[in-house]
């Protein structure tokens, strides 16, 4: 048998709940846990923004002294997996703007990113990934799909924001793609625009292996949505354009409830939809390894 392979998030969950548990055990010996470090260029950033509403600065001024987050489609990823690691290891910092700077945003936007997330309460986009008021440009729908109203959005950040990177994120236990795995009859009950929702994720989920467990099959059906959804972005004439540039890319991803971590799919073997259900499954290469 070969070496078992080891997932690197797993390995990091772990050490990170080991850590909570070192912290758990000082907070209960009456020990004050040390704080996690505020980068000094935020500090530096955060005492300009000071000294200019002391002075009492005009909001275009205000607005200017704020760094962009990411210039590139690197640099946004990253940033977006930071976040998240800050968010479900427990030491978000939840970056508020002060007065003056929420102000100074009716001057105009720049999201460094686009996230095309689901309409779940459970899955509050700004927090999972640690960000603040003006640094994400979200748009929801049930079972994160890609339609008119969708599309449109994605473009118009692309296009008319300084925005580098599209982020299709799906999640543990969605209901919607609980529901597309229905049989058509049970779907059918449903109400008309219910329906024509669900008849746009069916196709993603119709060929992924017979799984027992409930949970790995949703979490199957889910990642196989994402890859699709992705595919459905990149066909789109701007955005194709867009990536050409090397202004933005598109990724998925898959969001995690029960940990809080977020699991990113950026290759294209990572987003290579299945033809049949073999190919779909995750799990082969790791069986054909024993």
């Amino acid at each position: 048998m070969s070496e078992n392979k080891i997932n690197r998030r797993d390995v990091c969950k772990t050490l990170l709940a080991f850590g909570g548990l070192m912290l758990g055990g000082l907070t209960a010996k009456g020990q004050t846990p040390t704080p996690t470090p505020v980068p000094a260029s935020d500090i530096l950033e955060d005492q300009r923004i000071a000294d200019a509403v002391k002075r009492r600065a005009t909001m275009e001024e205000i607005a200017k002294l704020r760094d962009p987050v990411a210039g590139s489609p690197q640099e946004a990823l990253r940033a977006l997996k930071t976040g998240n690691a800050r968010f479900f290891s427990g030491s978000a910092r939840r970056p508020e703007l002060s007065a003056a700077e929420r102000r100074a945003q009716i001057l105009g936007q720049t999201p460094f990113a686009v996230v095309l997330s689901c309409t779940d309460s459970r899955v509050p986009t700004e927090i999972v990934f640690d960000q603040s008021l003006g640094s994400l440009f979200i748009t929801r729908v049930a079972g994160n799909v890609v339609e008119t109203g969708t599309t449109g959005s994605i473009e118009y950040a692309v296009n008319h924001l300084k925005t580098h990177l599209v982020v299709v994120l799906g999640h543990e236990g969605c209901g919607a793609i609980k529901a597309a795995l229905l049989p058509a009859e049970e779907r059918a009950k449903e109400t008309p625009s219910i329906q024509a929702l669900l008849n746009q994720i069916v196709p993603s989920v119709s060929k992924i292996p017979k799984i027992r467990d409930e949970k790995a099959k949703l979490r199957e059906a889910v990642v196989a949505n994402v890859r699709q959804q992705v595919a459905n972005i990149k066909k789109e004439p701007a955005i194709q354009k867009a990536i050409a540039s090397n202004k933005i890319n598109v990724v998925g991803a898959f969001y995690e409830i029960t940990s809080g971590a977020v699991d990113f799919f950026e290759t294209d073997e990572d987003l290579r939809i299945a033809q049949t259900a073999y190919d779909s499954c995750s799990w082969r290469t790791h069986l054909e390894a024993v």
